[in-house]
């Protein structure tokens, strides 16, 4: 087998979803997985009981009706969203207090009940163990490369298997170095230049392990589907279907971005136990998808210090009340629904929609406060899809939660322009000039966290 064909076989085996196989050059046979994807929907719309769900935006549709949304004119269907400082019983939130003792926990079980559903009582211990490590130049620094296996103890299960794939980069002889995590799909040996797809000339950028290593902090990589596969024909598989030995999903299980966050936690154990690293310094990175699991990771697990979230779009940052780029009901559609738990299904199928939701993503910002956190998007034509405006708007409206516990908020309601980020306050905003990718604004990233957490 060459080595193209091995790369390939390897991300296949790590839970690479289709449309990503077919970027890396792979043929899969998308018939079978449909079909596998097909029962597992069924099974989880008849345990709903609704009907099927109505169909998401599609650009590439010629109906008019499915077409996506980008008049801001039209894009607000919905007046009012909830208040991230009011009780779902009607009480105010008056303090820090309140916020920790009554709003963030009945915040926490809603999403986990409705959206990305909950951590199983019987998930199994991970066993990390160091499969390689060896020495790195990274352009001039030396460094060390440790790639890593958190084998699941699957006793309950034998017949699944679930091996999560990392790999952490660091400078030779650190000791209690901050770590910037960031979700992949493959841990191996990484380059002192940033990745080029569909570019063939021009000059080289660095990585951002790079610009990590260069101010002294550790670079990690986590293969989320090393973690749970990324597509609804994996779910009696991974971590999600070794809980449920190899059973479908009940509608409050996990999808796969809460899978990918847990992954993210068991991940940070692991940097508990070694002095190489500082794990109360832990940042997430992700983009899209990624970015949406960044996102419910670093809410839910406390630990993470600080947060990049780079076009998350819906599910992420973007808010649900939002009529524009991607719908609900793409994320209910049988491409999607992985992510969530199957509850949230039924919000995109008759008689429900998003404004029957109790919550908005801005509430799920807010569950990071007052840690440091950074939405960031791109440019609006090459990153439309993912809802530019409503992530803006989701950061503006958790700013109040910030403030209430001492932190610093975006200050405005006014969307900046691009390049003109804002970034004096722990939770900050910017949109870069790039596409649908996070690295314009990684310098900017990393000076945020150096102010906000390795220099705290």
């Amino acid at each position: 087998m060459n080595k193209k064909s091995l790369l390939l076989s390897s991300l296949l085996i790590c839970g690479l979803d289709a449309a990503h196989a077919q970027f890396f050059g792979m043929n899969v046979n998308r018939d079978s997985i449909q079909k596998v994807t097909n029962a597992d929907y069924a099974d989880m719309i008849a345990k709903l009981g609704i009907a099927e769900p109505r169909p998401g935006r599609d650009p590439n549709n010629p109906d008019a009706n499915r077409l996506p949304n980008y008049d801001e004119l039209m894009a607000n269907p919905f007046v009012h969203y909830p208040e991230a400082l009011v009780t779902f019983d009607g009480r105010k939130v008056k303090n820090a207090k309140m916020w920790n003792k009554v709003r963030r926990p009945e915040l926490v079980k809603y999403f986990e009940d409705e959206v990305y559903g909950h951590i199983p009582d019987n998930v199994p211990a991970v066993n990390w163990k160091v499969v390689s490590e060896e020495k790195v130049d990274m352009n001039g620094i030396a460094c060390v490369n440790r790639v890593l296996s958190g084998v699941v103890d699957n006793s309950m299960c034998p017949s699944i298997t679930v091996e999560i794939q990392a790999s952490i980069l660091y400078p030779e002889g650190a000791k209690d170095v901050p770590v910037i995590v960031e979700y992949g799909y493959m841990a191996g040996r990484p380059s002192p230049f940033a990745m080029s797809f569909g570019r063939q000339n021009g000059p080289q950028t660095e990585s951002w392990q790079m610009m990590v290593v260069k101010r002294g902090w550790a670079a990690a990589t986590i293969v989320t589907g090393s973690i749970q596969a990324d597509g609804g024909q994996g779910l009696r598989s991974g971590i999600i279907g070794l809980c449920n030995k190899g059973e479908y999903r009940k509608p409050q299980d996990w999808g796969a971005l809460r899978a990918w966050a847990w992954g993210t936690s068991k991940l940070i154990d692991y940097m508990e136990s070694d002095a190489t690293f500082d794990a109360t310094k832990v940042a997430i990175e992700g983009v899209s998808r990624n970015g949406k699991a960044s996102l419910v990771a670093m809410a839910f697990d406390q630990r993470i210090a600080a947060g990049f979230i780079a076009s998350s779009g819906k599910g992420g940052a973007a808010g649900w009340r939002r009529w524009c780029g991607e719908s609900v009901e793409n994320l209910t559609s049988s491409g999607e629904y992985h992510w969530m738990a199957g509850s949230f299904l039924k919000y995109g199928a008759e008689p429900l929609t998003a404004n029957d939701l109790k919550i908005d993503q801005h509430e799920l910002i807010a569950l990071c406060a007052p840690r440091p956190c950074l939405i960031s998007a791109g440019r609006f034509d090459a990153d439309k899809w993912q809802d530019v405006m409503g992530m803006f708007m989701m950061a503006a409206k958790a700013s109040p939660v910030y403030e209430l516990l001492g932190a610093k908020g975006l200050g405005t309601d006014v969307l900046p322009r691009q390049d003109e980020g804002l970034m004096d306050g722990q939770l900050a905003y910017r949109q870069h000039n790039g596409g649908h990718e996070a690295g314009p604004n990684w310098p900017y990233f990393l000076d945020f966290f150096q102010k906000n957490v390795v220099d705290k």
